[in-house]
């Protein structure tokens, strides 16, 4: 099978949506019935994005792909129309829940945009059961569209390798209004954790959000994935506490590392989580005593945490990707 598969979001984020594109390609590589082409719209500046949306992914891309078998978009930026059977992963709906925490232009684009997407796909793949159901919902998707294929995680998150030095919580998250940070911080400093400090990892994202520049609280930025990787094995935990997620991925490669997690109390964490610590992240108090009980609680969560995340590799998530394109191949 020859597989044609958008690799831009590669060129404009480092977070999930990115992960889940490195950690496929790099399994489906491997596949020896497969033939990949790669198609990527290149351009960065925030100025071209529209060009992007509309250009790249109603005209230019699905001409490209016309001669492959199957054309798979990472995410739900796609074609309406396509000469080739659409394969479009949905990493969440968060969009239309709370279209107020998106920007003008990706709140006008995905009303007008996510339903015909929706629809022009042959199969739609889902990263939790959680974000099945918001298809259905939201987007009147048919369940037997649908296929639910988690994400998943793999070196260097892992348990063993070098552990970054300090006395610190960890957060990792674009800095955007639904990643909940200055709840986090105000839940933070209730807990009162001895002086400890709180590392924020991740990229600038819209709405205004800047990094705290106040005592106990340092933005660290984009760092590599192996000084990611080290930075969640030093942790004393970490904390995830968005108040919407169509899966959660720092939390299972903080699981992954051994290290204990306060996440948001969302249905999607449930799905994998196991050694976790959930809270209301609506609440900062509760937010406090989650961090005290994982500090607390270290070690016994962090085996827990570890020994879950062995399920979830990338090597599966192909295998079954695989499954899809079979079903839908010209």
């Amino acid at each position: 099978m020859e597989i044609a598969f958008d690799t831009s979001p590669l060129g404009q984020t480092r977070a999930g949506t990115a992960r889940y594109v490195r950690g496929l390609l790099a399994e489906l590589e491997r596949a020896p019935e497969l033939t990949l082409q790669r198609h990527a719209f290149t351009l960065r500046s925030r100025a071209v994005v529209p060009v992007r949306d509309v250009g790249w992914y109603l005209g230019a891309l699905p001409l490209l792909a016309s001669r492959a078998d199957v054309l798979h978009c990472p995410t739900f930026r796609a074609p309406v129309r396509t000469h080739v059977p659409l394969i479009v992963t949905f990493h969440d709906l968060a969009v239309l829940r709370y279209p107020e925490t998106f920007n003008t232009w990706t709140r006008r684009y995905s009303r007008v945009f996510l339903p015909r997407v929706a629809r022009a796909a042959a199969r739609v793949i889902a990263v939790s059961e959680f974000t099945a159901r918001e298809l259905v919902d939201l987007l009147d998707v048919p369940e037997d569209k649908i296929r639910v294929i988690p994400n998943a995680v793999g070196p260097p998150f892992t348990a063993t390798g070098e552990a970054a030095e300090g006395d610190y919580v960890l957060a990792v998250s674009t800095l955007e209004p639904r990643k909940n940070l200055d709840r986090l911080v105000d839940g933070f400093r209730r807990a009162g954790l001895d002086g400890s400090e709180l590392r924020v990892v991740g990229a600038r994202g819209w709405g205004g959000i800047e990094p705290i520049p106040s005592e106990g609280v340092r933005w660290l930025g984009e760092v590599s994935d192996d000084e990611l990787a080290r930075l969640y094995r030093g942790a004393r935990c970490a904390a995830y506490v968005s108040v919407y997620e169509g899966f959660g991925l720092p939390v299972l490669e903080a699981m992954a590392c051994g290290t204990p997690v306060v996440a948001a109390d969302l249905p999607p964490i449930h799905e994998f989580a196991n050694g976790v610590i959930t809270v209301d992240p609506r609440d900062a108090d509760a937010i406090a005593a989650g961090l005290g009980e994982a500090v607390a609680r270290r070690g016994e969560l962090g085996r827990e945490g570890r020994a879950a995340a062995a399920a979830y590799d990338w090597a599966r998530v192909a295998r079954e990707t695989i499954a899809v394109y079979r079903e839908v191949a010209k």
